[in-house]
């Protein structure tokens, strides 16, 4: 929530404007990867929100572990959550579109055909929460900052793409891009950086690569309030907040405050929630959804449990090897590995039968690889193929699925596979069962998990890969053993619960995810994944022109990835659980692709009322 905008960033989605050009040059309110922009530049408020909602209220909500940082674009330290909120870019995307990007900070921006260049025409109304403007210098300032002290994957695709960027006057700024990298998304790209107060910034003496409680200062409509180090935050509505009348803020950013409680228990933040020390709570346990809301205020319609459509692509969670290790460097071992887990039986018995597999890094999207590759792939994998990049089976057999297992927690068809795997590869059972090489080292499986409530899932997956002859085991960290342990230069773990990140509209952001380039530096590429097919689909991806070609790419790319079996996949649901007490409206009508309780919800003071006088909330 706090450290992901890079991967956003590069992937907040470009495009272009069915406004005026004049000489070659297109002069727009946003821009839109293929196609035209769907809201006019007249537009008042975006389609799915209350224009008319109200003010007043808070939001609250709870966190996993702790912190001890308000900044949320460094490695060093584990930031508060929401502490990006402060923070805005030139252009900002929907809720209900693919692919768009439109004016925040700006008025216009204007590039030519091969956008080659963008140029940010600034409002002059904007300043920072405490009230100086914000210049192009600031914008400047926030680039050459982010491209010297930003997270070492980010910078290092940063520094491929931009040439120069020249500011042209106080509210005027121009990016010029470097000739041979793909420029459909780079507009975009550049209005999706985070821009800070220079003068706030060096008055400060502050440091981006530096874990710091002194936040930055931003243009955001939320400002921090109260800071209980590792407990709790809370962030206030800015009453001077420059943009509360743009369109695009129109209906949203409703609360006066939204508050995180931290809990270091799963089963503790669901107390707290029932003790009414937060309201809103999007449940991710299916055994609490399936039979923790039987509390009286549940029925009683005090306290609201709602299943609301959930349009987005699956999230790729996943089991994630660490391919740095040499014992997972064989794809037999891998898939040996994934054989073990039931997910049949974890969806049954643990689950409450809620959730579906994912297969695919695109998964729930038409961007999902299916069946034999489609002749347009296969235009793509062949010359990866002829040179060696990728193995020629690619080319004939259906995209890798996770396997399917039987009713019972250890599926015999499946051990009696891995087996034969780890054999061919290797890893012979002994007399005392323990798989071991031809240098007598054993096999082991670390599973690293900071959280209490995955224990459940872990143990039985343990016990599967023991009986295969595996040295399994689980190990419990904290918070910040677990930061330490799965980054960079540590990379100390065999296997943790991660995601397989991917976009709509894929860009540069897969470098960071996937690229060999910055397989060692990544927050993002845990796996440390580095095959030069991948560089190069990673490439056909990025240069796609047209939604057919964008689509034809990633599917292929989609295909190389799963062959890689870095992952063994989990699950995901179509719908939101979410509970909350009856204080909280939100539009009849839900965008695709966000809850949105936090942007377009609001408090109802009428309904906080009745509730306070029953005596339920304080």
């Amino acid at each position: 929530m706090t450290k992901h905008w890079m991967g956003l960033a590069a992937g907040l989605i470009a495009a272009v404007s069915a406004a005026h050009a004049q000489d070659g040059v297109t002069v727009s309110h946003g821009i839109s990867t293929f196609g035209e922009l769907r809201l006019p530049a007249d537009f008042t408020h975006l389609p799915y929100v209350n224009p008319d909602a109200p003010k007043g209220g808070e939001m609250s909500q709870w966190a996993f572990g702790g912190f001890d940082s308000m900044n949320p674009y460094s490695v060093k330290g584990r930031a508060a959550g929401l502490s990006s909120i402060m923070y805005e870019s030139i252009l900002q995307g929907t809720s209900d579109e693919i692919g768009a990007a439109y004016c925040l900070l700006c008025t216009t921006l204007e590039y030519p055909a091969d956008r080659s260049w963008v140029i940010f025409n600034l409002r002059d109304d904007v300043t920072f929460s405490d009230g100086t403007p914000m210049t192009a210098d600031d914008v400047l300032f926030s680039y050459e900052t982010f491209l010297s002290k930003g997270l070492t994957d980010f910078r290092t695709v940063l520094a491929t793409q931009v040439e120069k960027v020249e500011v042209l006057g106080p509210h005027q700024i121009k990016f010029s891009f470097k000739p041979g990298f793909p420029t459909r998304d780079l507009p975009a790209d550049m209005g999706g950086l985070p821009v800070l107060s220079k003068a706030h910034y060096q008055a400060n003496a502050l440091d981006l690569e530096e874990s710091s409680l002194t936040p930055f200062l931003g243009t955001g409509q939320y400002v921090p309030d109260r800071v209980d180090v590792g407990k709790s935050v809370s962030y206030k509505r800015n009453p001077d907040y420059w943009g509360n009348t743009h369109p695009l803020n129109i209906g949203r950013g409703n609360f006066d405050s939204i508050r995180l409680e931290y809990y270091g228990d799963y089963d503790a933040a669901f107390e707290g929630f029932k003790a009414g020390n937060y309201m809103f709570r999007n449940e991710a346990s299916s055994i609490k959804w399936a039979t923790g809301y039987d509390f009286p205020e549940v029925a009683g319609g005090q306290v609201i449990k709602a299943e609301l459509d959930d349009g987005n692509k699956a999230n790729g969670q996943a089991f994630v090897f660490n391919l740095r290790r040499e014992k997972f460097q064989d794809p037999r071992v891998r898939e040996a590995i994934g054989l073990m887990f039931n997910f049949e039986w974890s969806n049954a018995t643990l689950f409450y039968g809620i959730y579906a597999r994912i297969n695919s890094v695109w998964e729930n999207s038409w961007l999902a690889a299916e069946g034999v590759p489609s002749p347009e792939e296969v235009a793509i994998l062949q010359p990866l193929v002829d040179q060696g990049l990728l193995p020629a089976d690619i080319l004939t057999d259906e995209a890798v699925m996770a396997p399917v297992s039987g009713d019972r927690q250890l599926d015999r068809g499946n051990l009696r596979r891995a087996s034969a795997l780890l054999e061919e590869a290797g890893w012979i059972v002994g007399n005392d069962g323990i798989r071991r090489n031809a240098k007598g080292e054993t096999l082991v499986v670390e599973f690293l998990n900071d959280s209490p409530s995955f224990d459940r899932v872990i143990n039985p997956y343990v016990e599967n890969l023991k009986t295969l002859g595996v040295d399994a085991r689980l190990t419990r960290v904290d918070n910040a053993q677990m930061e330490s342990r799965t980054r960079n230069p540590s990379y100390d773990f065999d296997v943790i619960v991660g995601n397989a990140r991917s976009g709509y509209i894929s860009g540069s952001e897969l470098k960071q995810y996937y690229g060999s380039e910055t397989a060692d530096v990544s927050v993002f590429n845990v796996m440390g994944l580095k095959s030069p097919g991948i560089d190069r689909l990673i490439d056909v991806v990025m240069g796609a022109q047209s939604l057919d070609e964008l689509t034809v790419a990633t599917k292929a790319l989609d295909r190389a990835l799963r062959a890689e079996r870095f992952w063994v996949p989990q699950w995901f649901k179509n719908k939101h659980t979410v509970a909350y007490y009856d204080i909280y409206d939100h539009p009849e009508t839900l965008p695709p692709y966000a809850l949105g309780e936090l942007d377009f919800w609001w408090y109802n003071a009428e309904k906080a009322a009745a509730l306070k006088a029953s005596g339920l909330l304080r």
